[in-house]
Formats: C-alpha cells, structure tokens, sequence
C-alpha cells in the first residue's frame, strides 16, 4: 500500500514539472506562430505588382 502513495505522489511530482515546463514555455514564446512566416513566402506581395509593371522594359 505504501508503493502505491508512493507512485502516486511521484506521478503528482512529474505531471507538476511537465505542467511548469509548460507555461514556462508558453511565457517564453516558444508557441508564437510559426506557421505563417513559413507560408508567407508562398503569397504575392500586392506591392510587388505594381513595381513589376513599372520595372518591365518594351524591347522593340
């Protein structure tokens, strides 16, 4: 019965740290978005449109 106190608060003790370890990194930022910077590349720039057509040069 002891045993079972024992894993009982080792299990409390571990989910404890698991949950620090979390919001520790929650304030550290290390869940920002990290998605969009890696597909952003992937979008036109509606900048990019207009000097395009400004930089293009009609060979004749």
């Amino acid at each position: 019965m002891s045993a079972m106190f024992v894993m009982i608060i080792a299990s409390l003790a571990i989910a404890l740290a698991f949950l620090g370890a979390f919001i520790w990194s929650v304030r550290k930022g290390h869940y920002d978005d990290d998605y969009t910077p890696s597909v952003r590349i992937l979008f036109d720039d509606p900048n990019s449109d207009a000097s395009a057509k400004n930089n293009t040069k009609d060979i004749h």
